[in-house]
This record gives C-alpha cells, structure tokens and sequence, in this order.
C-alpha cells in the first residue's frame, strides 16, 4: 500500500521552508540564503520515499506586500493552499511569534485540507522552552499534528515523513521516480545566478534586481548560457558590476561552477547587467520571470 499526494510548505519568509524542502528531496531544488523572501516562484518538488511520493510546493514567504511583484509572490503562496491534500505551517521556534505569524494563520484557517505546523529550527532552542511554545500553538487552531524539528540537521524530518504519509491518500506516485520539478533548466541557471546576488551584495540590491536568461545553447562539451541582471537604477548596475568588474565576475564565478555541477558539463555563463526601471511592477516582465501566474 502506497500513499501519494500534494503538500503546501507555508510560512513567512525566511523559516526555513526552501532547506526542508531540498532536504526532503535530496537534492538542491530551491535556493537558499540567509535573506527573507528568496523564494520568488512556487516550486513543485517531487519526493520519493518507501511508503509512497509527495509532491511539495515550495511557496515564497507570506508577507504585507509593496510591490506588483510581492503581491504576486504572495498570490503564489496562498493559491497553493486550495491545490493540495495537506499544508505544512512552518514557523520558526527561535523567534518571537509576530504579526507576520498571526497573517499566515489567518490564511491557514480558511484552509479545508489538514493543515500540520512545523516548528523549525529547534536545534536553536531549549527543551524547557519547546513544550510551551507547542501548548501556545495547539491552542490557536486545531492542528492536525505540531512536528518539531530541524530543517538543517534533519532531527525530526523523517518522524515528518511518516506522517505526511500516513494522511495523504493511498494511490500509486503521480510523477515518474526520476522526477525532482516540472522547471526548465533554465529557471535554475537564472536562480542559482540570483542566489549568488543575495550572498554576495547587500541592502537593497539582492531585492532589486532579477536574473533572465538570454539565450541557451547546449554543445557537445560545452553549455553555453547568456543571461541578464536587470536592476532598477544605474547606482544599482554600479555596485552589482563593482570596481573593475571584480562583483560581477565573483557572482558569475560561483553561479558557473554550481551550474556545472547541476549540469554535469562545462559552462560558459556570461552575464550582463542591464537597468530596467521599476521592474518590479512590470507585469509582462513578471510574467517572463515566472513570477505572476499565467492567465491572470
């Protein structure tokens, strides 16, 4: 007897929901920084266990949004919720429950699927404190199960899985075994090109700018990829290109050996910085980028 189905991973932004994910798969499918709303598009991952598949989305972390592109993150997240056999409300137990709690839990209560809460990163937090931060939450919406753990040690995620398992419903997997995602390699070259950008630069440049890519040519040893930084300002293309170049050759230098191993080929990735003024409410550009939904 085999279990399969959809689960939604919510939260705000920067729990932890994009390391469960990968961990669960085993391999990297989303990309991973230390800065909030890294997540832009909702990701389908496919994991594959003894007792059956499920198939996550990954959503981007729900916030007040304030720009075209936000709301559409955050319609992405939201509208998952409606498309699955369960939810996963992922919190961080090392920090103090806030407003931005309350917002995801009050779109979780309109939810009909069961709906688990992870508590995330109890590797950071005491036992003494554990049981009543678990009471607090039980008492706020019935829960189907409260699962604590960690996302980056693994303690507890396999006690996750089994539940999971056991409440989605009996079937055979719904994606071949060797499916990780429905996304073109495309749409991780220009991720992992922006996961260099929030590592490597700060403020408001990791917000400001998108990664597209250009062109995409596979030859026999050699994956040729041309993709565009599109920033909001000219201050912006300044400090992503640094003095001399030395910034764009750095993101470009770590973006081209992570793609090589994802790929398994030699790279040449060459990047350009373009400015596109107020990108982030251009609705056909976020369209390209994958970042509103099609057909809205």
């Amino acid at each position: 007897m085999t279990h399969s189905g959809f689960v939604s991973v919510v939260g705000r932004p920067n729990v932890g929901k994009s390391t469960l994910i990968n961990r669960l798969v085993g391999q990297k499918i989303s990309i991973v920084t230390p800065k909030p709303q890294t997540t832009r598009n909702r990701i389908l991952a496919v994991a594959n266990f003894p007792g059956g598949q499920v198939v996550f989305f990954d959503t981007p972390g729900i916030h007040q949004p304030q720009h075209q592109m936000n709301r559409f993150m955050v319609e992405a997240a939201v509208g998952s919720l409606s498309q699955v056999d369960l939810v996963a409300l992922m919190l961080d137990a090392a920090q103090p429950s806030g407003r931005g709690d309350e917002l995801v839990l009050k779109v979780v209560k309109k939810v009909k699927a069961p709906v688990f809460l992870l508590l995330n990163k109890v590797d950071k937090v005491s036992k003494e404190s554990l049981l009543p931060l678990i009471d607090q939450w039980r008492g706020r919406h019935p829960f189907a199960e409260i699962v604590p753990l960690s996302a980056l040690t693994g303690d507890n995620v396999d006690r996750l899985v089994v539940l999971l398992l056991q409440y989605l419903p009996e079937g055979p997997p719904l994606y071949p075994q060797d499916t990780l995602t429905d996304l073109p390699e495309k749409f991780f070259a220009a991720e992992m090109v922006r996961e260099k950008i929030l590592l490597f630069t700060r403020e408001e440049i990791p917000y400001a700018t998108a990664v597209r890519v250009d062109a995409w040519e596979d030859k026999p040893r050699l994956t040729r990829i041309e993709a565009s930084i599109l920033v909001e300002r000219d201050s912006q293309k300044g400090i992503l290109i640094g003095k001399e170049g030395e910034m764009l050759r750095r993101i470009g230098s770590a973006a081209r050996q992570e793609l090589e191993r994802f790929l398994g080929s030699r790279v040449f990735l060459g990047l350009h910085v373009k400015v596109r003024e107020h990108w982030r409410e251009d609705r056909r550009l976020l369209r390209e980028l994958g970042i509103e939904p099609p057909g809205d």
